[in-house]
C-alpha cells in the first residue's frame, strides 16, 4: 500500500484521548505514520489536526499555531483538576457575581500572561509526567510560561454556568484560565466543556469525524479528505524554481535564488507545482533545504504557491 501523506482535520469526540484519536485513524488507514498535532483532553472536542506520512514533518508548524476555543466554565465550584473530572476542593455560593465582573476579568486576562501549567498534565518532572505525581498526591514547583490571550469575550451567562470564546497562544491551558478566572472572581471556577473552534486556518466547520474517515476509507476516498502538507506552511513566502534547482534542492545541497529573503524559511515548489522543500536563509541569496519533501511525481496533493 502507497503512503498517504497530507493533514487530516478531525471532529474529535469527548471521551476519547488525542492518542486513542491517532490509534483508531492508523487502524483505519492502515497507516504507520500518523501523529497529532496539539493535544485536546478526553474532555475536549472540535479541531483536532492529524498528519499523516511526510505532514509529520510539519507538525511543529501546526502546533505553532493559535488557536480559538469555547470554554464552558462553572463558578463556585474549585476542582484539584481544574475541570469536571476532578475531585471538589472548594464550593462558594456565585450569586453575587455580575456578568460586568467576568467581563471586566475577561477583558484583564488579554495579553501576555505567564501561565503556571497545571499539576494534571502531560509535561514530565524528571522523566514523570505530573498527572502521575499528582495522583499520588505530590505538587512539584512548574516554571511559568509565557502565552498571549489574544481575546477573551463572554458568550452565554446562566450562572452558575457561562461560556467563554478565548483566542490563544500555543501551549495555553484552558483549564488553568478558567481556574484563574475563578480565582480573580474570588468565587472559584472549574472547566466543564471545552471545544477547539480552529487552530491556525483549520476550521471546525471544515472537520470530518471519525465515522466519515471509516466510510470513506472503506470506499477507498480517504486521500479526498487530506489536505496537502504545505498547508501547514503558509505563512511562509513561496518561489518555484527552474529544473536544475529543484533537483539540487531535492539532494539537500545548497542554492543561490536571486529572490530576496522576506523571512528565515521558504517554501520551493518544482516547476510542476510539486512541494520541493522548506529552505532556510542562509544569507541575502543563499538559501539551504531545510526540510525536503520527496513526492512521487503523480502526487498531486500540493498547494500552488
Amino acid at each position: 500500500m502507497q503512503e498517504l501523506t497530507g493533514i487530516l482535520n478531525i471532529d474529535k469526540p469527548q471521551g476519547l484521548t488525542s492518542h486513542d484519536v491517532v490509534a483508531r485513524v492508523r487502524r483505519i488507514s492502515g497507516q504507520r505514520r500518523v501523529g497529532h498535532a496539539g493535544t485536546l483532553d478526553p474532555i475536549a472536542t472540535g479541531v483536532l489536526l492529524l498528519c499523516l506520512g511526510q505532514a509529520t514533518r510539519v507538525s511543529e508548524y501546526l502546533m505553532a499555531s493559535s488557536k480559538i476555543y469555547r470554554a464552558c466554565i462553572r463558578l463556585g465550584v474549585t476542582t484539584d483538576t481544574y475541570d469536571s473530572e476532578g475531585q471538589i476542593i472548594d464550593q462558594t455560593d456565585c450569586q453575587h457575581i455580575t456578568r460586568q465582573q467576568v467581563e471586566r476579568v475577561l477583558q484583564d486576562m488579554a495579553g501576555p500572561l505567564d501561565q503556571v501549567p497545571p499539576m494534571y498534565s502531560a509535561i514530565k518532572h524528571k522523566g514523570t509526567p505530573l498527572y502521575r505525581l499528582a495522583r499520588r498526591g505530590k505538587t512539584v514547583e512548574r516554571k511559568a510560561r509565557r502565552i498571549v490571550i489574544h481575546a477573551a469575550e463572554l458568550l452565554e451567562w446562566h450562572v452558575p454556568d457561562i461560556e467563554v470564546r478565548i483566542h490563544c497562544s500555543k501551549g495555553t491551558y484552558i483549564r488553568s484560565l478558567a481556574h484563574d478566572l475563578g480565582q480573580r472572581l474570588g468565587c472559584g471556577a472549574h472547566l466543564t466543556g471545552l471545544t477547539r473552534l480552529a487552530s491556525g486556518c483549520f476550521q471546525l466547520s471544515e472537520a470530518c469525524t471519525l465515522e466519515q474517515v471509516e466510510q470513506a476509507a472503506q470506499h477507498g476516498e480517504l486521500p479526498a479528505l487530506l489536505l496537502p502538507l504545505d498547508a501547514a506552511l503558509q505563512a511562509f513566502p513561496a518561489i518555484t524554481v527552474k529544473h536544475d534547482l529543484a533537483e539540487r534542492i531535492q539532494f539537500g545541497q545548497r542554492v543561490e535564488l536571486c529572490t530576496p529573503p522576506q523571512g528565515r524559511l521558504l517554501r520551493a515548489y518544482a516547476p510542476d507545482g510539486r512541494l520541493l522543500a522548506l529552505l532556510r536563509s542562509r544569507s541575502d541569496r543563499e538559501w539551504q533545504p531545510h526540510k525536503v519533501f520527496v513526492q512521487p511525481d503523480n502526487d498531486e496533493g500540493h498547494t500552488q504557491p
